[in-house]
């Protein structure tokens, strides 16, 4: 006779029952495969221009054309996933490293403490995603790593009003009064009691926060304030094909399907792993 069923393979189980999530856990892989073993899979390289080659259709040769100066668009694209998803790893992962103590100590310490951070996350939220992304940027100067920043900062409000509200939940507990009756000092109570309480929602607030981390990045290449030339992103790429839209379609199809490909799958992943971690949901 088995025993109990784990709450992981419990929540396996949920996943694995979300097809969408299945298929958008999938499209991910091979993204993220695509995109590290981009040398061996790329055609040809992506920066090599080709006077001979300008704006060719798409052919056996050139899989997706090639764009204004010649280069191969699909290696491009290959290439341009690495950008896409350094940012949005790097600056959610950054978002949570600034965000969750934030949140944790505004929760657990209350008073004018949790007033500042909770009024400043507050007022940083009130001001639009893309916006705020934008002006960071363009205050930073245009360069990736300036791009990765900028979305960490403003994606760090989401982390903080999130476990802010898990510790505030917590706090009062029977089990948090238990703790610090035993003398557990506040970072023992938010490090070991709090903090493994909210992982679950972390872990899905963190995969739908890198879709909207990767169109911030798109949109920033777009701007000429992320990934700068000649080093391919799909948000470049998008602004360099809006000039031949006539001549060239494919030089915007494709990293524009990239992009859309690539969030919805994550949105897909988040959905489904809210499903599967949230035992209040019903939604199958």
């Amino acid at each position: 006779m088995s025993g109990p069923e784990s709450p992981f393979r419990r929540a396996l189980r949920q996943f694995l029952r979300h097809r969408l999530a299945v298929f958008g856990l999938v499209v991910v892989t091979a993204v993220v495969a695509a995109a590290v073993f981009a040398p061996l899979l790329a055609p040809f390289d992506p920066l090599q221009t080709s006077w001979t080659l300008v704006r060719k259709a798409p052919s056996a040769a050139h899989w997706f054309g090639t764009d204004e100066n010649g280069r191969d668009v699909l290696a491009r694209v290959i290439y341009g996933a690495r950008a896409s998803l350094l940012a949005g790893v790097v600056a959610v992962s950054l978002a949570a490293m600034i965000g969750v103590p934030l949140g944790l100590i505004a929760g657990l310490s209350g008073g004018w403490t949790e007033t500042i951070i909770g009024r400043v996350a507050d007022a940083m939220l009130a001001v639009p995603f893309l916006i705020l992304a934008i002006a960071l940027a363009a205050f930073l100067g245009p360069a990736l790593e300036n791009a990765m920043l900028a979305i960490a900062i403003t994606a760090s409000p989401v982390f903080v009003r999130l476990s802010r509200g898990m510790a505030l939940e917590a706090k009062n507990t029977d089990w948090a009064e238990a703790a610090r009756a035993m003398g557990n000092p506040p970072w023992r109570l938010a490090v070991v009691h709090v903090l493994p309480n909210i992982i679950p929602p972390l872990m899905v607030q963190a995969t739908l926060s890198i879709a909207e981390a990767i169109i911030a990045e798109a949109s920033l290449s777009f701007l000429g304030l992320g990934q700068q030339p000649p080093n391919p992103s799909w948000g470049s790429m998008l602004n360099s094909a809006q000039r031949f839209l006539t001549q060239a379609p494919w030089m915007a199809i494709y990293p524009g399907v990239a992009i859309f490909l690539v969030v919805l799958a994550f949105n897909l992943v988040g959905d489904g792993l809210r499903d599967a971690l949230d035992p209040r949901s019903q939604r199958r």
